[in-house]
């Protein structure tokens, strides 16, 4: 049987070797911008800037230098001995390499050094060890350095030299076989590793831990391009959904449970979003959403999941309508509401009562977005209807029907006032004499993140107290609505 990781590793400085050497010793760059010098001397002219991760062939020592040849420059030279590291691509030497990886596999800054000996493993290694637990090792090590590396890039914060050896780090990365994607995401440029090594872990008798940092790593939302049309998306996270589905979480430390926990109801509220979009039924995806959220463990939360918590939280609660896809939300008073197709894509509300029908309604509003018909709630005085409209899988809009001396309004209440981007505002209760409503609001965008609840006039939809916490208004202490209690993912 071939190696298992020959079509992800080609060493490129085996493709120079003299294929009658019994043994190959290659050199591997150590140090970023290290010197490849026209004689073994510090004063010789500079051939070029090697990076960690290179890989040489050596050819010859002389004093404290080596000569190499760069078979991805097509040029030799001489680098010094104590900037590189010498590897014999032999089986005795694999628990060696073995032993490097597992001390650089969590090392930032030292991707590509921790790369570029996953792949002398797998050249040393003898094929059944690679089939075997040390292999397997070496993939998970190998996806996660990649991995790390891509988010390196992505997070935008290298200046200067830093970005420099970043992008240098990449491109060495990318000569050793692995594959990175560049995508654009809400106005921002996300690097991501193709994920070749987290689909071998899945395909071998890999354990727990292992199977969570795979599929982890293959789940990335931000690498979801903005451009895949709605049906590449829904194939996607249905891919993504199952293949979550395959980590048992009981069977993990508490704070890596929390992390596929956490993944698992991101991706199944967009679920229940697209399927309710495309006429099916979502309250299956949707209620999973809210059971696979219900069951993270806030008290072994790690710090650094503390933004995945609250955003898988805004994307379950953008959805969570869909668990009554379809059902009333209560004996239908009048007025009331109807949702009719428009144009393609477009429905319509018309608000109607005893004397004005569909043909001649109150008011009337269309949308691309999903209107949550069940989330349909009408005041004691009758002068304002509150219902729930999805424009978008994580981003979830108040409208406000509003009855004026000239006749009925639509007003539109968003979770923020940025671009839409991840968030919910959703009706909490009325308060009686037909002025004002009950609020919660959370979001995320453009660097800030907010939850509020809030005190909001009917006619403007101006706040007027709001709060982080809702026991510190009165008014949602008197008026919350019991069912918006009951349901609500904003009081978690």
């Amino acid at each position: 049987m071939k190696r298992i990781f020959l079509a992800l590793f080609l060493f490129t400085i085996l493709s120079g070797v003299n294929a009658s050497s019994e043994t190959h010793v290659v050199a591997i760059v150590a140090q970023d911008q290290t010197a490849l010098r026209a004689a073994a001397r510090a004063s010789a002219p500079q051939q070029a800037l090697l990076w960690q991760g290179e890989a040489l062939e050596i050819r010859a020592e002389r004093l404290d230098w080596l000569q190499v040849y760069d078979y991805r420059r097509e040029r030799g030279g001489y680098v010094r001995a104590s900037q590189v590291r010498r590897v014999a691509l032999e089986a005795g030497e694999a628990p060696a390499l073995l032993a490097l990886v597992r001390f650089l596999r969590d090392a930032a800054g030292s991707e590509t050094l921790g790369i570029a000996f996953a792949a002398a493993y797998v050249q040393a290694a003898p094929a059944d060890v690679l089939k075997g637990p040390d292999g397997i090792e070496v993939l998970d090590a190998l996806g996660g350095m990649a991995d790390r590396l891509a988010r390196r890039a992505s997070s935008g914060t290298a200046q200067g030299a830093a970005a420099r050896a970043l992008a240098a780090h990449l491109e060495v990365a990318a000569r050793q076989g692995l594959r990175f994607e560049s995508n654009e995401r809400s106005g921002r440029m996300y690097v991501c590793y193709e994920g070749d090594a987290f689909r071998r872990v899945l395909a071998m008798p890999s354990t727990p831990e292992q199977r969570a940092r795979a599929v982890l790593g293959l789940t990335r939302p931000e690498c979801s391009p903005d451009e895949l049309q709605p049906a590449q998306l829904r194939r996607k996270d249905e891919w993504r959904a199952e293949v979550l589905d395959r980590v048992d979480t009981r069977s993990l430390p508490p704070y890596l449970a929390n992390r596929v926990l956490l993944r698992r109801a991101s991706v199944l509220s967009s679920l229940a979003y697209q399927r309710a979009r495309a006429g099916e039924r979502p309250e299956a995806a949707a209620s999973r959403a809210l059971l696979e959220l219900a069951k993270v463990d806030k008290a072994e939360l790690a710090e650094e999941d503390t933004a995945a918590y609250r955003d898988a939280a805004m994307r379950v609660s953008a959805s969570r309508w869909g668990i009554a896809a379809g059902a009333l939300s209560g004996p239908q008073r009048k007025p009331s509401l109807v949702a009719l197709a428009g144009a393609k894509g477009e429905t319509c509300l018309l608000l109607v009562d005893e004397r004005n029908d569909a043909e001649r309604p109150l008011a009337r509003r269309c949308t691309y977005g999903l209107v949550w018909t069940a989330s349909a709630t009408l005041n004691r005085e009758g002068n304002a209807l509150a219902v729930a409209v999805q424009p978008a899988e994580a981003w979830r809009e108040l409208w406000i029907f509003r009855k004026q001396p000239g006749g009925w309004t639509v007003r539109v209440l968003p979770p923020a006032a940025t671009r839409p981007a991840v968030g919910y505002a959703e009706f909490a209760g009325w308060v009686p004499g037909g002025s004002q409503v009950l609020v919660a609001r959370e979001a995320s965008g453009e660097g800030r993140y907010r939850r509020d609840f809030e005190l909001v006039r009917l006619d403007t939809l101006a706040t007027v107290r709001q709060a982080p916490d809702p026991a510190m208004l009165g008014a949602f202490q008197r008026w919350q609505d019991p069912a918006w209690k009951r349901a609500t993912v904003s009081l978690r």
